[in-house]
């Protein structure tokens, strides 16, 4: 399906019944990166899958910025009325979560965000230098955006009000000290590191997730 939002169109789907549970994919991604976890909880949750913009089947040769994406997803949200959703963010789709939450107090029941940044600088260095490499070559705006952006501030993640659980591989390519800044940011907010496994390996084609989604949403 597709919808106009923001001044562009995005393509999203949804499946399952129950609970809404918003999902946000990473950085050249698309909506597949959750087809596993969201066939395990299609029978709980009703699941919207949303292309970004630039990213699967939405509107592409967009402006890319994480402000105009968090604007794109809050008026997905508004204009499919969804109440109260929860949001699961991996990634970008955490940082694009976070703004939306900071902007939008009372919007979501609950925040998950997973392996999420609040600058360029909370990556690993040795990944940023790949990062800048790869510009050098190929100047693909996706990471000119993760090189420059996002700056989210701590008085933005104070005014997230929803419960917020932070998730993070132990082996991330975001700095462990990151991912406890976030948590510590966030009232109350909990936060899980996941034992033996990467930026994306316990959230790519896996349901590993499941349980963790459905004890906390």
């Amino acid at each position: 399906m597709e919808i106009k939002v923001n001044g562009i169109t995005l393509y999203y789907e949804i499946i399952g019944k129950g609970k809404p549970l918003v999902f946000l994919h990473g950085n050249g991604e698309d909506h597949h990166t959750f087809d596993a976890l969201t066939e395990s909880l299609k029978s709980s949750y009703t699941c919207y899958l949303v292309d970004s913009r630039n990213h699967g089947k939405s509107m592409k040769d967009c402006p890319l910025h994480y402000e105009d994406m968090a604007e794109d997803i809050f008026q997905f949200i508004q204009n499919l009325k969804i109440d109260k959703p929860a949001l699961f963010g991996f990634s970008d789709g955490a940082i694009i979560g976070m703004l939306i939450a900071s902007k939008h107090p009372g919007l979501f029941s609950k925040l998950i965000l997973a392996g999420g940044s609040l600058n360029p600088q909370g990556v690993k260095i040795g990944f940023y230098r790949h990062m800048k490499r790869a510009f050098e070559k190929n100047h693909h705006p996706m990471i000119e955006l993760m090189l420059n952006e996002p700056q989210i501030t701590e008085d933005e993640l104070s005014k997230i009000d929803c419960p917020t659980l932070v998730i993070a591989g132990a082996y991330d390519l975001i700095k462990r000290q990151h991912t406890y800044q976030i948590k510590r940011q966030i009232k109350n907010a909990k936060l899980i590191i996941i034992p033996g496994h990467t930026h994306e390996s316990y959230i790519m084609h896996t349901d590993y997730l499941k349980e963790i989604i459905q004890s906390f949403v």
